[in-house]
């Protein structure tokens, strides 16, 4: 199925309004769908769109348990982590044919992290020549493909 562009679907660029509490821990509360932008759903952890990517694909893997470092998390959760990431590269991989990926951490603010008090790990997929000046000039991110596309398209091809 095919997303058309709206102005509903845009909605989050224009929303001057920051959301109160933990972006993470807010979209596990939610049923899967635009809304909270969950790809998978794991025991200990998930899988999440980036909601403002710098490539199509650009996913979060984040777990349940609201911690800002890794020391803080159980062989299990970190075991399942490890899992679902795996499982993004494979997916993404077989849906956007990327030629490489960035996969990380950033721990704490000053190390780039948006949200410093729950860990997540981006798995960004990377093509030769996809980086451009906008992001650093204008702090801006072109992407191609509409989030709702992205959602289902990784949902459709991710394993069972």
């Amino acid at each position: 199925m095919k997303h058309i562009w709206s102005p509903w679907r845009m909605k989050y660029i224009r929303d001057t309004e920051t959301p109160k509490g933990c972006i993470f821990c807010n979209a596990m509360k939610m049923e899967d769908g635009l809304e909270n932008l969950i790809v998978k759903r794991g025991k200990l952890a998930f899988v999440i769109l980036n909601r403002y990517p710098y490539t199509s694909g650009h996913v979060m893997v984040v777990p349940y348990l609201h911690v800002g470092t890794l020391a803080q998390l159980d062989k299990g959760t970190t075991g399942e982590m490890t899992e679902l990431i795996q499982q993004a590269v494979l997916t993404i991989t077989e849906v956007y044919e990327p030629e490489g990926f960035n996969i990380g951490a950033n721990l704490g603010s000053v190390a780039g992290a948006g949200v410093a008090d729950h860990l997540h790990v981006h798995i960004v997929p990377r093509w030769a020549g996809d980086t451009n000046f906008m992001t650093p000039v204008a702090d801006a991110r072109v992407i191609p493909e509409d989030l709702g596309e992205t959602l289902e398209r990784l949902q459709t091809a991710w394993p069972k």
